[in-house]
């Protein structure tokens, strides 16, 4: 085989589109029943990110393109939203979709497939052929596949970059664990509840009191005739805090939330499932190319949390069709070591992916902050819970509660330091 492609999810089936169109013989293995049953997502796509990836796919399995946004700060049954609305983001060319991975990945395996490469399924890879000290294919059920090149897509714990010495099995404290149930719900009950039309979606998350102080958050985004609804939380505060329960847990106590509970009340429970999501960002992406072998999405750790929004899907997409893209370069030098597949680490270093890494890069440390997930929503829900609260006695001047809120949560030195840092978030560095 020209390629072989370990992992079926977005990543692995963008580089198998583009490797296929280009008359490549490729294979795809998949450890799952097929492509998306093994693949998880909150899930929301930022479209424009990859727009001219995407541009040809008709038919594609979009749920709704989201035209409302919405944060919500939580401190027990109370909570603050602030939201944004703009048909703008849908229209013909949407900024962002949410996602279904059931039906979005089967669609693109099935196009892969179309385009003459094989999509094979419950074929798990662990070990890797290597010949003359490159890699030079995989072994699988016993059987070996050769091939001039292997591009890894084998998700967060990459069992394959760790066997070629590229990955390590990251520590409690790059990751966080996610857990989603899908809940069926009438398309026009999803309107009328999150306020949006028949082509329009929303997605809101969630930040406080219902993840016990430990850093993570909950999302809703809307389906066409279903809700993601799901908490992600930090492995390692999840790992120091048994007071907290399990994981599961906190969705049931997230769901519980009257905001949640009466956006979702009464829907069927379609789906389950939990998995691991990369969070050190830039500090998280090594080595992604070897002699015959180059490493993509998850894989690589090409995911960050931007605090208030999470980008992952479109990271994969591109860094799959940038891996491919250099494999088609090297098979026509023909030489697949690591220095003719270094086109691609100089792509991946260009392109909007390491942009948002780069200028985001000291995210993860901001979010080991426990007041994001407690003193602020609390201090947030205080204040507008005393400005609405109106009785006999006298009201209490505005501008002096907004003073004591900002003495107390901004101009002292734990949390004017906090702030400084983060006037960083945005910047590049490199």
């Amino acid at each position: 085989m020209d390629a072989v492609i370990v992992g079926a999810g977005l990543a692995g089936l963008a580089a198998a589109d583009h490797l296929a169109g280009a008359g490549l013989q490729v294979v795809v293995l998949e450890r799952g029943d097929g492509p998306g049953t093994k693949n998880v997502t909150g899930g929301r796509l930022y479209a424009d990110s990859v727009r001219d990836l995407v541009a040809d796919w008709d038919g594609a399995p979009w749920e709704r393109p989201v035209t409302r946004e919405a944060w919500t700060l939580v401190d027990g049954d109370r909570s603050v939203r602030v939201a944004y609305d703009d048909p703008g983001l849908g229209g013909g060319a949407p900024h962002s979709y949410t996602v279904l991975r059931g039906r979005l990945d089967p669609w693109l395996g099935e196009r892969v497939a179309a385009k003459g490469a094989f999509v094979i399924p419950q074929k798990p890879v662990t070990e890797l052929l290597r010949e003359d000290g490159r890699v030079a294919g995989v072994r699988v059920d016993g059987e070996e596949i050769p091939a001039e090149v292997v591009i890894v897509c084998d998700g967060i714990l990459s069992f394959v970059g760790q066997a070629a010495g590229l990955r390590r099995v990251p520590g409690p404290g790059a990751v966080a664990v996610g857990i989603k149930e899908v809940i069926g719900l009438p398309s026009g009950t999803i309107e009328d509840r999150f306020g949006v039309g028949p082509d329009e979606g929303a997605a809101e998350l969630l930040l406080g009191s219902f993840t016990g102080g430990c850093m993570g958050g909950g999302f809703l985004y809307t389906n066409r005739e279903s809700v993601s609804v799901g908490v992600v939380v930090g492995v390692e505060d999840l790992m120091a805090g048994p007071a907290l329960g399990n994981a599961p847990d906190l969705l049931e106590a997230f769901k519980a939330h009257p905001r949640v509970r009466r956006l979702v009340e009464g829907g069927e429970l379609l789906e389950y499932a939990a998995h691991l999501i990369p969070e050190a960002g830039a500090a998280g992406v090594g080595p992604v190319v070897a002699d015959g072998l180059l490493l993509a999405g998850d894989a690589a750790g090409l995911a960050l949390n931007m605090g208030y929004t999470v980008r992952g899907m479109e990271f994969a997409l591109a860094s799959g069709r940038m891996a491919a893209q250099a494999v088609v370069e090297a098979r026509e030098r023909g030489d697949a070591s690591a220095a003719s597949l270094a086109s691609y680490e100089r792509r991946l270093k260009d392109s909007f992916v390491w942009r948002y890494l780069d200028a985001y890069r000291d995210m993860p440390a901001m979010l080991e902050n426990p007041d994001l997930f407690g003193r602020y929503p609390r201090e947030v829900c205080d204040l507008l819970g005393g400005l609405v609260r109106l009785g006999r006695d006298a009201p209490a001047p505005v501008g002096a509660e907004v003073w004591r809120f900002v003495r107390r949560n901004l101009l002292n030195p734990r949390d004017a330091r906090f702030w400084w840092k983060a006037r960083k978030l945005g910047r590049q560095t490199s």
